[in-house]
């Protein structure tokens, strides 16, 4: 795993349209962020760029930092990588080729189809759970979110991740390699540019899982790009003369799509970070030792639901049955591509375990840490309401063994030992106004009698 300092995040906060509200810190999967002095605040260590409090944020404070267009500048040869969720974001268009030649009206000048490269990775991992023993069930990596979740809170299976790049991966290496040669141009001119649903795709481009260095040279979100392809859809292009992806690609972009282009009989399909967790949890617990594979995807829907995407996921779904309908329904397996495949799209470094939530410290300085986390947990409501800054009790104590927090962010511990010392006060007041001049009267003595004096 890439260190720290290396990783890049993809997300980030701008601090002056947060006000302090709790739904990105409940949503969460991996507990990064926190709500100090009425800001949220995200721990790098902890973030895996899911977009999730992207989506759930009401004040727009998260966003995904993207590449400009303009980024496609800076190489004399450029190629567009759609993913095929790209063509499901216009109403009223049910044809992909539509979308594809107006990429080339933004200054592209070859288009290439991820879902082509998405046909070449199921051939590669269909033949990679046929001719090797893996441990059961193979956990898809397309996902790069889903990986870095396992990677820090499910860490016994990372021996289950196919050791296959991702089909953006895949579809920059062929895309460049089949351009030098159609072309003649050195593959160090070509640029090659994921049109992305996904934030975490980024990050992925830019601190790579797997492999050195990824082949894309940038990644450019739908939202963004979607108002330029949206003014050029309506003009006339001719026929395009590139190689197509089929049915079996584009059908990546939905839940099951990835399960079923591999083939294998026993599989199953999980979307949604919250489920993704629950299905993960199981795998641990041997719970689904007869699945062959399982295809795991951090958005609802699948990339058609992307929080860098435009189209609402339900929507872009069934828009994708009429896309369906127009493209090709077998794939053309041209055998320099697919023949090798399993071997040549392999990954080239060993996924290791991400401990950013783990303990510091010396083994026994572990054990006291963790005890006293135990004893602080126990004095703590356990509603998990996170008013105090934190997503769940569990976290506050560890915040504080850390000294990130107090008790006293707890307000049924502030609320607590405010009313001690008022408690405390009342008694101190009543037990000192004769000592300092009160008005009470002292106890043993009687008032004096005005008629008395006068006497």
């Amino acid at each position: 795993m890439k260190s720290e300092e290396r990783y890049f995040h993809s997300v980030s906060l701008d601090a002056d349209k947060c006000r302090g509200c709790t739904n990105c810190l409940k949503r969460c999967p991996t507990e990064a962020i926190r709500i100090r002095n009425n800001k949220a605040v995200i721990i790098p260590a902890n973030c895996i760029d899911c977009g999730e409090c992207i989506r759930v944020c009401p004040h727009h404070a998260k966003v995904a930092m993207t590449d400009p267009l303009e980024i496609i500048q800076g190489f004399e040869y450029r190629i567009a990588l759609p993913a095929p969720a790209l063509y499901t974001q216009f109403p009223q268009i049910h044809r992909s080729d539509k979308i594809i030649a107006s990429l080339y009206k933004l200054g592209f000048d070859e288009v290439f189809e991820v879902a082509r490269a998405a046909e070449v990775i199921s051939y590669a991992i269909t033949r990679t759970l046929i001719n090797e023993d893996r441990p059961r069930p193979v956990i898809s990596s397309a996902c790069p979110a889903v990986l870095r979740l396992i990677q820090q809170k499910y860490p016994s299976l990372l021996d289950n991740v196919i050791d296959i790049v991702s089909p953006m991966e895949a579809a920059a290496r062929i895309a460049k390699e089949e351009f030098s040669k159609a072309h003649g141009v050195p593959v160090e001119k070509i640029g090659a540019f994921f049109i992305s649903p996904c934030a975490a795709k980024l990050s992925d481009v830019r601190s790579p899982l797997g492999i050195e260095k990824s082949a894309v040279d940038g990644v450019i979100a739908i939202r963004d790009i979607y108002p330029q392809l949206q003014s050029h859809l309506k003009e006339e292009f001719s026929p395009l003369e590139i190689e197509r992806a089929s049915t079996v690609g584009v059908r990546w972009a939905v839940p099951s799509g990835e399960a079923e282009a591999v083939g294998m009989r026993h599989t199953l399909c999980v979307d949604g970070i919250d489920n993704v967790k629950h299905a993960l949890e199981q795998i641990e617990d041997s719970r689904f030792d007869r699945l062959d594979y399982v295809e795991l995807l951090a958005c609802a829907n699948g990339c058609l639901g992307g929080p860098l995407t435009v189209e609402n996921g339900y929507v872009a779904k069934s828009r994708l049955n009429a896309i369906l309908r127009h493209t090709p329904a077998k794939m053309v397996q041209r055998s320099e591509i697919f023949e090798d495949a399993a071997s040549r799209f392999r990954m080239t470094e060993e996924f290791e375990p991400n401990n950013a939530q783990q303990l510091t410290g010396t083994m026994m300085e572990r054990i006291l840490k963790a005890a006293r986390i135990d004893e602080i947990e126990q004095t703590l409501p356990g509603l998990d309401c996170g008013s105090c800054g934190s997503p769940t009790c569990r976290a506050l104590a560890r915040d504080i063994v850390g000294g990130f927090a107090t008790e006293m962010n707890c307000i049924f511990k502030l609320n607590e030992r405010i009313s001690s010392l008022a408690s405390e006060m009342v008694s101190l007041g009543a037990s000192t106004r004769f000592a300092v001049g009160g008005t009470g009267d002292i106890p043993g003595n009687a008032p004096a009698d005005n008629n008395d004096q006068e006497e």
